[in-house]
């Protein structure tokens, strides 16, 4: 694990992103509150934020980071791809203050976040699949601001 005892407390926040592709019934069925195992939405924003505040305990050279903040935004995605699936776009911001940043926070929540909706809409639409899990942005620190390019600010 690199030594960041020399580094300065600062506000640092990262954001990723990432979709899960479904067919237009499971979006609708999530929308309509009409899955077995529950509030699908609210279940993945609760495991976003567990994944976030437990991600050393899983990618073993991150450091144990007290965060601040954690929110998850879900978009619809609703033009169909070349297979005719539409898609579940989650987005996190994660935030701290202290000596490293918080980006594999943010990607672990994203991917929990759609792991949990693929676990819980599995049985009626095997074929979903996870995309385009990145970040988006990085604030603080040393290096200051990285912006996917394309992204404004």
């Amino acid at each position: 694990m690199v030594d960041v005892s020399a580094k300065t407390d600062t506000q640092r926040i990262a954001i990723a992103s990432g979709v899960l592709r479904m067919l237009p019934d499971t979006l609708a069925r999530i929308r309509q509150g009409s899955i077995a195992k529950g509030d699908v939405l609210t279940v993945a924003d609760v495991a976003a934020v567990m994944a976030a505040k437990r991600t050393a305990e899983f990618i073993p050279m991150c450091h144990t980071i007290p965060l601040t903040g954690v929110e998850i935004i879900f978009e619809e995605l609703l033009e169909p791809d070349n297979e005719g699936c539409i898609g579940l776009k989650a987005v996190v911001s994660v935030k701290c203050t202290g000596q490293t940043g918080v980006e594999m926070e943010a990607l672990s929540a994203v991917s929990m976040a759609l792991l949990t909706v693929y676990d819980m809409c599995k049985a009626i639409d095997r074929g979903m699949r996870i995309t385009s899990v990145q970040l988006e942005e990085k604030r603080g620190g040393k290096s200051g601001v990285w912006l996917r390019k394309g992204i404004a600010t």
